[in-house]
Parts: structure tokens; sequence; C-alpha cells
């Protein structure tokens, strides 16, 4: 998966854009963003108002990605 990402004094600061099933999206908003272990999430709305849970995985170098559709996903404790 490929996704486009502000960087400053790290990588993967803010997602911009994404592919996803071919098509590409625009970052419309960070709607949360979080850290786990070795992990940064970002819950993203895109310019068709469908929301995703982008996670990069920084001991890889990988991204994985959830669908929500135009639901707003749960709020994480």
């Amino acid at each position: 998966m490929r996704v486009e990402t502000y960087s400053s004094f790290a990588y993967a600061v803010a997602p911009r854009a994404f592919d996803f099933e071919g098509v590409t999206h625009r970052v419309e908003s960070i709607v949360r963003q979080w850290r786990t272990p070795g992990q940064i999430h970002f819950y993203v709305r895109d310019e068709c108002q469908d929301f995703f849970e982008l996670t990069y995985d920084e001991p890889n170098d990988t991204w994985t990605i959830r669908t929500f559709g135009k639901t707003c996903p749960p709020r994480i404790a």
C-alpha cells in the first residue's frame, strides 16, 4: 500500500494521501492520531467523507489500512 506523508523530524508525521483498492484517496482531515509500541495510528477522513484507519508499523516499515465507510470509527480510550 502506498501512503504519501508529511515528514519533518520523523517519517509518517501526517498522512496526506493513500492508495486503496486501486484508488488514490486524499486525506481531508486527521480525526485522531495515537501511538502503540512500534506503531503510529491515524483515523482519517478522505475527500469523499469516508473514514479509514492507517497504521504505520515502524520496525517493518509497512502500512496497513482498515475502512469504516461513512461511519466514524469508535473512540479508543
